[in-house]
Formats: C-alpha cells, structure tokens, sequence
C-alpha cells in the first residue's frame, strides 16, 4: 500500500482575481479530503470545469501531509535533490559547454 500523503481540495468565489480573498467564507465549497495528489487533482480538476463560466470562482489543492508532517517533506525533499544533484564537469575535454557564437 502507498503511503497516505493527505491533500485537501477547497475553493469559492474570489473577491477578485489579483488575491485569494474569498467573497464570502460561508460559501467556500470544501470538495473533500484525498490520500494521494492524484486523485486530488482529479477533485480540483472537475470541481474547476464544473465552475469555468464564473472567473472569480477558484479551486484549491493543499498538500496537507507538508504541514502535518514538515520533517518528512523535508527530508523527502533533500533526498529528491541529492539524486538529481549531478557532480559539475571539469573544465576542457569531453562533457564541456561548446562555446557560441565562434
């Protein structure tokens, strides 16, 4: 089972569309709660379309496991770019940047 990584999927009517300041806090429509961003994105996506002819109308995914849990988002985060991180190559020879213009 993959780990449950909490997202939160909410929106409403913006008073306008510089900010995220709602119109009215009593009609923010909370779509749900899912354990993954993909089935999130899913919820955001259709709640969206489904108010596409309203611009001021604005949907929301908040990845709720980054503030429940900020120490593993971090440490997630370090070891993300630690595999990215590719050591920088040496000047001349292969694997240089060929120069422009010349």
């Amino acid at each position: 089972m993959a780990k449950q990584l909490l997202h939160l999927v909410f929106g409403g009517e913006l008073t306008s569309l510089n900010k995220v300041e709602f119109r009215d806090l009593s009609k923010v429509h909370f779509v749900g709660l899912y354990p993954n961003f993909a089935q999130a994105r899913d919820a955001w996506k259709s709640a969206a379309q489904a108010t596409v002819d309203n611009a001021h109308m604005r949907y929301f995914v908040v990845h709720l496991h980054d503030l429940l849990q900020p120490e593993e988002t971090a440490a997630h985060a370090l070891e993300t770019v630690a595999k990215v991180k590719k050591p920088a190559a040496s000047g001349g020879g292969k694997g240089t940047k060929p120069r422009s213009g010349r």
